[in-house]
């Protein structure tokens, strides 16, 4: 080809005309292949390391945030989306574009889709979704937060698009690791990538754990993240390859599908006069198994004569899951069965991991510690840049504000200086030479309203220096220490796993075994079809066990011990011995009860002879704590508030009575509000007395507080009701019974306290649909730690109980806090030794109380929680400009997690 080349150089034009130039072809065609694979690795298949995404992703996201199309937003068509990506910043197949935005929003396909969509966008069975110009989408909340809360060009590199004609970034800046979230999968030139999914729980977890023990061994690390967890469920059965994957990047994970044994009732089989027949249930798929192609993967074997023992197959999925019903043939294992589809059909499948993603431009495999300390690192270097930016923003305003008051000072002197001056031009340099002012000062000075020079302007502008100044000193320690910037890392990761957190999809088989195929568990038919017992494999129940379920009974003084609760059905008239029968009837007396509510969720009834004579019974275990305790009557109800600012009600007579001397530890909650999932905040009994207990009061964690009025809670159904109006960052934080002569105490992390009046001027009563007024005004990274309803009237010597995160506590008198009215910035009622401690509880001390109790908590998994139980006059009675003393000593894991008074 050289010599060719050399023979045909006279066809060539002069190398300064630049037009064609001779080249060989091998090297050509060298150059030409590396370009376009590093294209293909580079610009397609490969996701970045630091943000988990792929290009075509990124820029989807992008022009969405472009857009406005915001969580909270109208849904637009996802035609208009695809056309933006392609006209600005991927010049590629719109079919291309939209596949890979379809992806983002399936919840099948992504364990934490970033992407929410309205219409058809595929299923299981790989269906396809609708044309573009059908279906609709914006972004889901878990996508704004964890990747384009901070896209700036002060925080991540931007860059030209395809033409120019745009910026683009280069990375996004993801406050969660979401290529082990979402997982990935691509193929390049001569290389691919398969990284399975994981829960959000888990990871947060270890990311933390890193950064507390950059050291930490890999045996602990796999303990924090066991095993993926993809987004169709199924069981994973073995660890060998999940620990390859995780220490080398690459393994096999095998992953079972969920079966269960049911019988199949007479009424849902075709054909008449057939009795129930066994049948395999499959609910969960392994992840990427096309559910209609396995289902004809096992007719095909069953035709085939290579797969015995199923006499029918077919889908039963709707919207509410995934049911495959595989009917079992006579007198045939179901265990065989089962044992036969793992091995021939997809029911079990292999995940290859292949964790590769790109690092600085280049493909890199890497372990899971790598993964994680690769976001890690980013995440610091991009939380840097943003602090700095806010520093500079802040500084810039300081700079600005403190001009506007120094020309207020000298008003005089402006004002002189105005008259004097021809034009603004005049005026400005005149401003800066004679007042000492900067250029961007006296621009600011020309530009202010005359309303600006009002004494309640002044008063705002000497706020907001102090604000800023504030804002300055804590953005300058956090820039100046990295212990607080890897500490705002954690509680931003730790705010997105409570907010964005759920249960784990997948069942790990050495942490959680599957139950028996065949067990006495299994669902019975009814009566009329139900198989004799013939067989050994027969689960028919005994004749005890298909009886219906008694009702439940509510034990009292009349029948206790009452053995044949029937009796009354034969005639007698004397119905009291079987009360539980007996229509409610108006006129009979109530009991009177106790309710105990623990910190864990826990809730019993006692009766009021129960508790002792006491009127608080308040008690400890080894791991829980009474935090709740209310004396009331069975006619009454529970209300419980949840943090997303609903109420549901509880019967008092519903929940279960205990008997004396019952060590039982109570009914979880949860299970009488319909399995809520809401987090709940606090709860008050609803006595339906307006003239003792005048309203409630509502708190948010953005210190919003407002009364209510308890008659707009009658008649609450069980789906609840919302009772405050929140912001999308706000939250419902607590909720108390204050009657207008009380006062409410608010305490922050930063050792403040506001005492303010519970009264119609400072806390107006306000409607369900109201947001409510700012109680007081919260700095950077300050938080709500307690709220104490007081009466100083009735108990004018109370005193509160403070407790920090590392186990300083003290008392100090209630009235040593300013009455103040809302909006105020309260009290300093506790000092820190050190930048890292701050106020976690307070609670005020009622005098049948003799000591208070701290609920530790462990961060290792392995520990369980602990309760120390200290004496009150242990705990030092100091003044507010005092640290406190030490009460317990806290490890490195140790953390406070609740302080109650008993």
């Amino acid at each position: 080809m050289a010599k060719r080349v050399e023979q045909l150089d006279f066809l060539a034009p002069e190398p300064s005309q630049g037009k064609v130039v001779p080249m060989a072809l091998h090297a050509e065609m060298q150059r030409s292949y590396l370009e376009y694979a590093m294209s293909v690795i580079v610009g397609r298949a490969l996701p970045d390391a630091r943000d988990g995404l792929k290009p075509v992703h990124r820029r989807i996201l992008f022009a969405m945030h472009e857009l406005g199309l915001l969580p909270d937003r109208p849904y637009r068509k996802c035609a208009r989306v695809v056309g933006d990506v392609l006209g600005k910043y991927h010049p590629h197949g719109d079919q291309s574009v939209y596949d890979a935005l379809v992806r983002l929003v399936q919840d099948f396909s992504s364990r934490y889709p970033i992407l929410a969509g309205h219409g058809n966008f595929g299923s299981v069975d790989n269906d396809p979704a609708a044309a573009m110009r059908y279906t609709e989408c914006r972004l889901a909340e878990i996508g704004n937060d964890a990747l384009l809360q901070d896209i700036n060009e002060a925080v991540i590199d931007f860059t030209d698009n395809f033409d120019g004609s745009q910026q683009e970034p280069t990375v996004l800046p993801s406050q969660l690791p979401m290529l082990l979230l979402n997982g990935a999968s691509g193929i390049a030139v001569g290389m691919a990538t398969n990284i399975p999914p994981h829960n959000i729980n888990e990871v947060v977890d270890a990311a933390i754990a890193l950064i507390d023990r950059p050291d930490l061994p890999d045996e602990k690390l796999f303990e924090l993240i066991p095993a993926p967890d993809f987004p169709t469920g199924g069981i994973i059965i073995d660890d060998t390859g999940i620990k390859e994957a995780y220490a080398t990047g690459r393994g096999s994970i095998t992953i079972r599908g969920v079966v269960a044994y049911e019988l199949i009732e007479a009424s849902r089989i075709t054909g008449k006069n057939r009795r129930p027949r066994p049948a395999l249930v499959v609910t969960e798929l392994p992840f990427q198994v096309n559910k209609a192609a396995w289902i004809e993967k096992i007719a095909e074997l069953v035709n085939n004569n290579k797969l015995d023992g199923i006499s029918d197959i077919r889908d039963e999925s709707d919207r509410t899951g995934m049911r495959v019903v595989i009917e079992i043939k006579k007198d045939y294992s179901p265990e065989v069965l089962l044992e036969n589809l793992y091995r021939q059909t997809a029911l079990q499948a292999n995940f290859g991991a292949i964790m590769l993603a790109l690092v600085g431009a280049q493909p890199k495999q890497m372990s899971l510690r790598e993964l994680l300390q690769q976001f890690l690192d980013f995440r610091e270097e991009t939380l840097t840049k943003s602090y700095r930016h806010e520093l500079g923003k802040a500084s810039s305003r300081l700079h600005v504000v403190e001009g506007l008051a120094s020309a207020i000072a000298r008003l005089d002197v402006l004002i002189e200086i105005l008259r004097q001056a021809i034009d603004g031009s005049t005026a400005k340099i005149a401003i800066q030479e004679q007042m000492g002012l900067s250029e961007p000062q006296a621009d600011a000075i020309l530009s202010m309203p005359l309303r600006r020079l009002t004494g309640m302007e002044q008063q705002h502008l000497r706020d907001e220096i102090a604000a800023l100044q504030q804002q300055i000193v804590q953005l300058e320690l956090v820039l100046g220490d990295r212990r607080e910037l890897l500490k705002a890392i954690k509680k931003e990761l730790r705010y997105l796993k409570k907010k964005h957190g759920d249960a784990r999809r997948t069942r790990i088989a050495w942490k959680d075994p599957q139950p028996p195929l065949i067990s006495s568990q299994v669902p019975e038919p009814n009566e009329e079809t139900k198989p004799k017992r013939s067989r050994a494999n027969s689960i028919t129940s005994s004749k005890e066990e298909q009886s219906p379920a008694k009702p439940a009974k509510t034990p009292s003084k009349n029948d206790v011990n009452n053995s044949n609760p029937d009796k009354n059905a034969t005639g007698q008239s004397a119905t009291t011995k079987n009360p539980r029968n007996m229509p409610p009837l108006p006129q009979m007396p109530v009991e009177d009860a106790i309710i105990q509510i623990t910190y864990k969720g826990y809730i019993k009834r006692l009766e009021a002879s129960n508790s002792n004579g006491q009127s608080s019974p308040i008690s400890a275990t080894n791991d829980d704590i009474t935090i709740a305790v209310y004396p009331t009557r069975t006619d009454r109800e529970l209300l419980t508030f949840t943090h997303n600012g609903r109420v549901f009600p509880l019967e008092v007579a519903n929940i279960p009575a205990l008997a004396k001397g019952s060590k039982s530890k109570g009914t979880p909650l949860i299970t009488f509000l319909n399995d809520l999932t809401d987090k709940i905040v606090s709860h008050t009994i609803w006595e339906r007395n307006t003239e003792t207990i005048d309203s409630l009061v509502l708190l948010t964690s953005q210190a919003k507080i407002k009364r209510s009025p308890l008659a707009e809670y009658a008649g609450i159904n069980a789906r609840g009701l919302s009772v405050i109006k929140l912001k999308d960052d706000d939250r419902l934080f607590w909720t108390g019974t204050v009657r207008v002569n009380q006062q409410i105490a608010i305490a922050t992390s930063t050792g403040r306290i506001l005492r303010m009046p519970a009264d119609e001027e400072q806390i107006p009563l306000l409607g369900r649909a109201a947001m409510g007024d700012q109680a007081m005004r919260l700095r950077q990274n300050e938080t709500l730690v307690a709220a104490i309803a007081l009466d100083l009237g009735e108990n004018p010597d109370t005193e509160i109980v403070l407790i920090t995160a590392q186990g300083m506590a003290k008392r100090i008198g209630a009235d040593n806090l300013r009455l103040a009215p809302r909006g105020s910035i309260g009290s300093q009622t506790m000092t820190f030794r050190n930048k890292q401690d701050y106020l976690v509880a307070a609670a005020a001390i009622a005098p049948h109380h003799s000591q208070i109790a701290i609920l530790i908590g462990r961060s290792s998994e392995d520990q369980q929680p602990r309760i120390l139980q200290i004496p009150i006059t242990e705990l030092p009675l100091q003044p507010c400009n005092s640290p406190g003393q030490s009460i317990v000593e806290l490890s490195s894991t140790d953390i406070i997690m609740h302080l109650e008074l008993l």
